[in-house]
């Protein structure tokens, strides 16, 4: 059985809940990341920020990045990110056929 992500289970699409669930996953390393190694000065001068935009960053307003500027800090603070893919698991007997036609 198929997990179903909390996003999901809000009303997003399966395509768009996994791609908050990845945006949220790194959000949430760079904030920790940032916090343990970082005062709020050194990542606006590292990140070209502004005080109130690093502000946002530190407290998870996830709403106001897009994933190509998480990765964008991400990089910055070489954090090295990355995402990756499976092969798939082998499909349910409903999906086969499904898929058969």
């Amino acid at each position: 059985m198929r997990r179903t992500n909390v996003f999901e289970q809000v009303g997003f699409s399966r395509e768009e809940a996994k791609a908050l669930a990845i945006k949220t996953d790194l959000l949430t390393e760079i904030v920790k990341y940032a916090k343990k190694n970082y005062s709020q000065a050194d990542l606006q001068k590292l990140l070209d920020e502004s005080q109130p935009r690093i502000s946002d960053l530190l407290r998870g307003k996830i709403a106001n990045f897009s994933l190509e500027k998480l990765v964008e800090y991400a990089i910055a603070l070489n954090m090295r990110p990355e995402i990756r893919t499976h092969k798939p698991i082998e499909m349910m007997p409903e999906r086969q056929a499904v898929a058969a036609g």
